[in-house]
């Protein structure tokens, strides 16, 4: 324990930092047509363990945290099936840019929440996370999100495979 911080918690909050700013560039990726292999797997790997452990801290009963933990494995499942054995062929691509995002919205989310429970200038302004200031932040969370991934799902197009010629 470190100020009270389990190894565990610290991991799980670090491994979620790094899924949030890789995820940011990758969407930037998709939006910009310019995929980031290496990062794209980092985001990917760090946002499944960010779910997993998370399903690790002791719990009594069925949560919101918890629901938010089995849509994002289960989305972010879906994402690496389609980013790797089905390589973004066809419609794979399209599910490939919507899960990204979700998982990237996901992430944020999260963040959102832990950001006004944790940080207590945030914390004064919505202690029980269903004032104003905490839904409008997720409003433009969420907002900010569904416009990337139209404009993604617009622009990205997959690299050719190796030694294609372009049509």
């Amino acid at each position: 324990m470190f100020f009270g911080v389990s190894t565990l918690q610290t991991f799980h909050v670090l491994i979620s930092l790094v899924a949030i700013a890789s995820g940011i560039v990758v969407v930037w990726g998709l939006i910009t047509s310019r995929p980031f292999g290496a990062l794209t797997a980092v985001f990917l790997v760090t946002t499944l363990l960010t779910n997993l452990t998370g399903f690790l801290f002791p719990f009594n009963g069925f949560t919101p945290a918890i629901g938010v933990g089995i849509v994002g494995t289960i989305v972010v499942a879906l994402c690496l099936l389609a980013r790797y054995p089905m390589r973004m062929q066809q419609g794979w691509r399209g599910v490939f840019v919507v899960t990204a995002v979700i998982s990237l919205y996901l992430n944020l989310f999260v963040l959102v929440v832990q950001l006004f429970l944790k940080v207590p200038a945030l914390h004064a302004y919505a202690p029980t996370g269903s004032e104003p200031p905490f839904a409008v932040a997720q409003g433009l969370v969420l907002i900010a999100c569904v416009l990337a991934g139209i404009i993604a799902y617009r622009r990205f197009r997959r690299s050719p495979p190796a030694g294609a010629t372009a049509a």
